[in-house]
């Protein structure tokens, strides 16, 4: 999918990009979430049907549960000292280094 834009105006690709990739994450993390809901309603029901005087379903629940949190922190950029924005960081300065020492040689 392609956005329309007025060709008067200018289109920075990047940040469409960038965009495009940070909703694509949104989703990511929704499907995920979904999934885990899913599957944690089968497992109490299994639990409950099968084994009521042991319950365990909140076991993988809750294992699972902490890797859904942790990618709704990534994906909703609570930890952006470590996300992307650290990356681009981080190639910025190795490309300044490079540029540095390119300058140097001449």
């Amino acid at each position: 999918m392609e956005l329309k834009h007025n060709p008067q105006e200018p289109f920075d690709h990047d940040a469409y990009q960038k965009a495009k990739q940070q909703v694509a994450d949104i989703r990511g993390f929704y499907i995920h979430f979904f999934v885990y809901l899913l599957v944690n309603l089968f497992f109490l029901v299994v639990n409950l049907r099968y084994s009521p005087h042991h319950i365990w379903f909140f076991w993988p629940a809750f294992g699972w549960g902490i890797g859904v949190l942790f990618h709704g922190l990534r994906v909703f950029s609570f930890s952006s000292s470590w996300g992307k924005s650290w990356e681009e960081r981080k190639i910025r300065e190795f490309m300044e280094k490079e540029k540095q020492q390119q300058q140097k040689q001449h």
